[in-house]
């Protein structure tokens, strides 16, 4: 995944809020990105931890971040939410996993977690809920 933004600018279009997803299939993350550009986001995607965090430090335009827990690569989603979170201690963060539990010894304590199966929709609820605290 070369591609890094699912949207283009264009210069008749505001700026849109930028969401970080972090996801390594293919098929869940175009379907999450779908979901959060019609919801009026931009999302900006990853297929690993290590590029997200590279992605966090040099943008400051992210304002969200959404991490599957099994990623490609030495980092999974449970340690990038640790690092995002000290990093950018305001930064909504949201953990999804259909096989990982909650720990909340590896979560930020303002992170939240979702368990798969589920809607694109219900992570940008949980999303909006964790961006108006």
């Amino acid at each position: 995944m070369g591609n890094d933004t699912v949207n283009a600018k264009d210069g008749t279009q505001q700026e849109r809020p930028v969401i970080l997803v972090v996801e390594d299939e293919a098929l869940t993350i175009m379907d999450l990105s779908d979901v959060l550009d019609g919801a009026g986001f931009e999302a900006l995607q990853s297929a690993s931890a290590e590029r997200a965090l590279d992605l966090l430090t040099g943008r400051t335009d992210i304002v969200a971040l959404i991490t599957d827990v099994e990623l490609s690569g030495k980092t999974d989603g449970f340690d990038l939410a640790r690092n995002a979170a000290q990093m950018r201690p305001d930064l909504p963060i949201v953990v999804v996993s259909g096989r990982s539990k909650p720990d909340p010894d590896r979560m930020p304590a303002h992170a939240r977690f979702v368990a798969r199966p589920c809607r694109g929709d219900d992570i940008l609820d949980v999303l909006r809920t964790l961006m108006k605290d």
